[in-house]
């Protein structure tokens, strides 16, 4: 009986920091997006600008709970995820200025990596980094991106896989990679044309500050792609027209 009690009173410790704002950042680990422009930009409904980049770029470095669900935004009322406040959204780019211009080519915004960059780093912190191990750092949760881009950013280099208009087999992909990192990605794809295709890898790293141990994705595949027996296609750059 005195088991159920000490038991009923945990429940309600928690529910009590839940209901009343109390930091709860209690997530797993960190997932490294990096989106591959030919197959995002090709599809109906985005368009990229001024072209289309024909290197991996970061989508984002999100912090996922333990069932591989994002950490829900920062809010004030609903979802204070830390004890300190967070930097505003609209506060973060003095702080980026350092890092502008590696941001610019590694981590750009895709719909116009000319003029839409802030825009989207804006976007990506307000998400995921207010409520990650760096919630009044900026710079220190971009640049922690930044570092593991270092190493992954061409995640088949040294591999046999190569964009082309034949299909892969998904397990291929993910194996390549396996072999490559020693652990498994999460494998994103988007459907154009009835055809699945390549849109991005995603990595996951054990939670520290920063994150650099990778561990196995608990989920292999997302979005238009299921499983090892999908067939992708790795959309090859637009070839370029002389002017």
């Amino acid at each position: 009986m005195q088991m159920r009690h000490l038991l009923f009173a945990a429940v309600l410790v928690t529910v009590g920091l839940l209901v009343s704002g109390q930091p709860n950042n209690n997530f797993a680990f960190y997932k490294l997006s990096l989106q591959w422009p030919p197959s995002v930009c090709n599809a109906p409904n985005f368009k990229c600008k001024p072209d289309i980049l024909t290197t991996f770029t970061i989508h984002g470095l999100w912090p996922q709970l333990a069932d591989d669900t994002p950490v829900p935004a920062y809010d004030e009322e609903t979802n204070r995820c830390t004890d300190v406040t967070p930097t505003s959204p609209d506060q973060i780019l003095v702080d980026l200025q350092p890092i502008e211009e590696r941001l610019r080519k590694v981590w750009p915004n895709l719909r116009n990596h000319q003029t839409l960059n802030k825009v989207f780093w804006k976007h990506e912190w307000k998400l995921h980094g207010m409520c990650s191990d760096y919630p009044d750092s900026p710079y220190n949760f971009f640049n922690a991106g930044l570092t593991l881009a270092t190493n992954y950013i061409n995640p088949f280099e040294g591999t046999s896989i190569t964009p082309r208009e034949n299909l892969y087999e998904a397990k291929h992909i993910s194996e390549a990679i396996k072999k490559k990192v020693g652990k498994y990605p999460e494998i994103a794809c988007n459907r154009v044309g009835g055809t699945l295709q390549l849109k991005e890898i995603r990595l996951c790293f054990e939670r520290s500050n920063p994150p650099s141990v990778l561990r196995d994705c608990p989920n292999k595949y997302s979005n238009a792609c299921s499983n090892d027996f999908d067939d992708i296609r790795f959309t090859p750059p637009p070839l370029l027209t002389s002017p």
